[in-house]
């Protein structure tokens, strides 16, 4: 006989663990997503949901590679179910993008001159004035601050 398949999804163990702040982070996420943006420029809508999406990554991520209180069983199905980036992930483990905001400052497609986003300047090489990224928000994710 053939496997009598459900639509129910079967949560590792040590999901009751993390599952509440998953729960608290996708709560932000919907009052971000219907907040009013009258009165903002039209990238600025977008900042709210790009920054709880980065501490929801970067939540799972210091759980499993930081703090190693999840399974790899568990992160494995975090990053399938899309609570957490893989693309932002994978270039966290490299040298120089420990602390990245979003994919998109690092695109230089997507910048004048064909460099990436200010907000990877050190803070010792900008001048005085206070930046923000137009993409994400971000006022500095170099790794070197």
């Amino acid at each position: 006989m053939p496997k009598v398949r459900t639509n129910r999804t079967r949560y590792p163990q040590g999901w009751e663990l993390i599952e509440p702040t998953l729960r608290e982070l996708d709560m932000k996420m919907r009052e971000a997503e219907n907040e009013s943006h009258e009165g903002k420029r039209k990238c600025e809508a977008l900042w709210p949901i790009f920054k709880i999406s980065h501490q929801k990554t970067r939540y799972i991520y210091d759980l499993y590679y930081r703090r190693k209180a999840i399974s790899k069983e568990l992160f494995e199905f975090c990053l399938e179910q899309g609570y957490a980036d893989k693309s932002l992930i994978a270039k966290w483990k490299k040298p120089g993008y420990e602390k990245l905001c979003c994919l998109r400052c690092i695109q230089p497609r997507d910048h004048n001159f064909n460099t990436t986003c200010v907000c990877r300047v050190p803070k010792h090489l900008r001048e005085e004035k206070v930046i923000e990224c137009v993409h994400c928000g971000c006022r500095g994710c170099a790794s070197g601050d």
